[in-house]
């Protein structure tokens, strides 16, 4: 069985097409069913542009955790580096500085060796022979080149001790320094990747405030657009009354139950912007749907049954195939439906006066609700369930 979405959301269109006939002259009922059409055009329009562009944001979004992803993980690695950095480069500050200082020693125990060896003659300028004519023997001379051979080598071994060390240092150094450079070179890198980085998600940061500024626009559109849809139909209803679904205005049931488990309107109505109904009446029909109302009371009032009808634009059609008339005339006891947009609108007429009929209806603000109206009775169809 159809679920029957019942049509309250296009019944608008009608409401809409009865306020231009009301301010205009009674204009032709057809010749303003497309400017009706307009508010939920318009409205589904912006509605599905929201959609597609909330959609476009929320990949935006998902992208710009990306970014900042990869700039947390650039960031550690550059923090890591800039760490490693700083302690290479005070192990080059601290070789440099022992360097120096083996330099030092060099140089002091250069200047040791020169004084030795100086005072071990005369001025510095003794030569062998005169060393040798003032010993007091050949022994003494020995003696003497020995302790000055002595202490020359061991000068010599201290200064080659320290150059070694020093050589040692200036390679390590020197790899040190490669480390360092290569080190600033991957941090450089790393700096230029996160920049980059951190330009997508601005750039992306940006997107996404255009997006959801232009959202955010279209939901005041929309909002007005429901404003004006609802200034209208308040016009259109010459009662000036609309009694609220609680009251179970037009004696359809506060509790009722069928095949399809509890319904009535003491139950909820279903969005008609949700597919599907938590609760259907005794026909299939969607609780406290304009199609639920008109099954409700041909039954009470003809016992006839209205299972399969399908959606409002489609009642005249399952009416001729099931043999019940059809026409353009108004009729009390009658069931009037606007057959535009995707379900068009069923409506119970009570009274006719004029152009004017006396109507009443369940939906017609997309809230479940009971209505009563007057309304323009051309450019609808009428089914005589009473023949």
């Amino acid at each position: 069985m159809p679920k029957t979405k019942s049509i309250a959301g296009y019944y608008f269109k009608l409401r809409t097409l009865l306020l231009l006939l009301a301010i205009g002259g009674l204009i032709g009922g057809g010749a303003a069913i497309a400017h009706a059409d307009q508010y939920d055009a318009q409205i589904n329009a912006l509605q599905s542009q929201n959609n597609q562009t909330q959609s476009i944001v929320s990949g935006l979004a998902a992208q710009a955790g990306s970014y900042q992803g990869a700039i947390n993980v650039l960031q550690s690695q550059v923090s890591s580096l800039q760490a490693a950095i700083q302690v290479n480069q005070a192990k080059q500050t601290e070789m440099q500085q022992q360097i120096a200082a083996d330099q030092q020693q060099i140089d002091q125990k250069k200047t040791e060796l020169s004084s030795t060896i100086k005072a071990m003659y005369i001025d510095g300028q003794t030569t062998t022979i005169e060393e040798l004519a003032s010993s007091k023997n050949l022994s003494d001379y020995v003696d003497k080149e020995e302790y000055r051979t002595t202490v020359q080598n061991q000068l010599d071994a201290k200064i080659k001790e320290i150059g070694d060390l020093q050589t040692q240092l200036q390679q390590q150094k020197s790899q040190l320094d490669v480390v360092v450079k290569s080190e600033q070179q991957q941090n450089n890198l790393l700096a230029s990747d996160q920049s980059q980085q951190q330009q997508m998600l601005a750039y992306n940061q940006g997107q996404q405030a255009a997006y959801n500024a232009q959202i955010a626009s279209n939901q005041g559109q929309i909002a007005s657009l429901r404003a004006a849809q609802a200034a209208a139909n308040r016009r259109l209803d010459s009662s000036g009354q609309i009694i609220t679904s609680g009251s179970c205005g037009g004696s359809y049931p506060a509790t009722a139950s069928g095949s399809y488990g509890p319904w009535g309107c003491n139950y909820e109505h279903t969005s008609d912007n949700v597919p599907g109904c938590n609760y259907q009446d005794s026909w299939g029909m969607c609780n406290r749907e304009c199609v639920s109302y008109t099954a409700w009371m041909v039954y009470k009032t003809y016992g006839i049954n209205a299972t399969g009808f399908g959606n409002a634009n489609q009642w005249p059609g399952s009416a001729m195939r099931a043999g019940i008339p059809t026409g353009s005339t108004p009729k009390v006891g009658s069931v009037a439906i606007y057959g535009g947009g995707a379900f068009g609108h069923a409506m119970w007429v009570i009274g006719v006066s004029g152009d004017q009929i006396h109507v009443y209806s369940y939906n017609d603000g997309y809230d479940g609700n009971f209505y009563d109206h007057w309304v323009n009775a051309s450019g609808l169809t009428y089914i005589y369930f009473g023949g």
